[in-house]
């Protein structure tokens, strides 16, 4: 027990499958589960991604269609802010119409966060020392125990309680653990554990020593996220790597990419960040070639237009593009699908690694889409066959 009598929970690795190429193999932080509506986070779940929306809350229909286009990039848990009465008024409807759960955004007024509960928000993300007293974090628990609500507590170093800065000087690892903590016993002492938790800091050295820290001494999710990140280029690069670094060693249940981008962007970008580290697979991986003089088509434009046409594809498989023979029969070896350049505008097609035919420059794209199309279909209806027969 810590001075706060929090339990200090040293998590065991859990072991993964043996597989025949360990050096690829992640052994997760073992986590106790929660629940976000019908999703799982912790305890071995699939990590998954979420985004926020950024139209007012209380026009449900400019929401529920941002929701809409995040849902078709494959989101698993959307927040939404809820700063004043109209949005949470307008949050039932959203919450009816979103496919996947919804978390309610709340700062400040701890009213919103017991409309947000009543309005079947599948979560509240506080920070319980900004609620205000004690009686009113307590109908804020109390409210999320009579909806089934989870709670998200999110420590940002941006914003860290006066007194932890006037002890330590600055944000730094130890100031956002031990505000975490601090609001982890808030929780505790209301008997509610259905919580996960966030250390952010739109330093990424920061952040990572922050969860890295935690993670050590609590058994609850982690949500991972490089705060304030950035713009679609320069924050993916940070969340890569701020995200990518705890994900290697095992750390985090649920990621946000905080881009100032399009929500469905941080989406994409959460889930490349997954298929990166082979946690978790979402529609088509390329595996293409920078492109140089030896190329015998535009390998550019061409991996441009198909990322852009296939991003209708869910079903996990993967596609190489490589403009010659250098690299191209090897990695296509690798892949579902695979096209190497050849001379006179005559490309090869490879499929499950084999050379099978060619194909002209002017056909080659609407080609690929096809062949990609039609492998999505088998391996859709060879899962549907085989759970069938279980």
């Amino acid at each position: 027990m810590d001075k706060r009598g929090l339990a200090l929970v040293w998590p065991r690795p859990i072991s993964p499958p043996m597989s025949l190429r360990p050096w690829r193999d992640i052994e997760r932080r073992q986590s106790r589960q929660i629940m976000v509506g019908s999703v799982a986070v912790g305890g071995g779940a699939p990590v998954t991604v979420q985004t926020m929306t950024n139209t007012p809350t209380a026009d449900a229909k400019a929401t529920i269609d941002q929701i809409r286009r995040c849902e078709e990039a494959g989101v698993d848990i959307i927040r939404v802010s809820c700063p004043d009465q109209d949005s949470t008024a307008a949050l039932k409807e959203i919450v009816r119409a979103a496919q996947v759960p919804i978390v309610a955004d709340i700062h400040f007024h701890y009213k919103r966060a017991l409309e947000a509960a009543d309005a079947g928000a599948a979560c509240l993300r506080i920070n319980p020392g900004n609620i205000g007293s004690a009686e009113r974090v307590k109908e804020v628990v109390t409210a999320a125990k009579a909806n089934g609500c989870a709670i998200r507590i999110g420590v940002n170093a941006g914003s860290l309680e006066k007194d932890l800065l006037e002890k330590y000087g600055e944000p730094c690892p130890e100031a956002l653990v031990e505000s975490a903590l601090d609001h982890i016993r808030i929780l505790e002492d209301h008997d509610f554990r259905e919580y996960k938790v966030a250390v952010k800091a739109s330093d990424l050295f920061l952040a990572v020593a922050a969860y890295s820290q935690l993670a050590a001494q609590v058994d609850c999710p982690l949500h991972l996220g490089i705060t304030e990140a950035g713009g679609l280029i320069g924050g993916t690069v940070k969340s890569a790597i701020g995200i990518g670094s705890l994900l290697w060693a095992g750390i985090g249940d649920t990621i946000r990419v905080s881009l100032s981008a399009e929500p469905e962007e941080e989406v994409r970008v959460g889930y490349e960040i997954l298929k990166a580290m082979g946690i978790r697979n979402r529609g088509v991986r390329v595996v293409s070639c920078p492109s140089c003089a030896r190329q015998g088509f535009d390998v550019i434009r061409t991996v441009q237009t198909l990322e852009g046409r296939l991003q209708h594809i869910k079903t996990p498989l993967s596609l190489s593009v490589l403009g010659c023979v250098v690299n191209g029969p090897g990695e296509a070896r690798e892949t579902d699908i695979g096209i190497t350049g050849g001379g006179q505008g005559k490309h090869m097609v490879y499929l499950s690694g084999v050379t099978d035919h060619h194909i002209r420059d002017e056909e080659m794209v609407d080609h690929i889409v096809r062949l990609v199309e039609a492998k999505a279909a088998e391996i859709e209806a060879a899962e549907a066959l085989a759970e069938a027969a279980e």
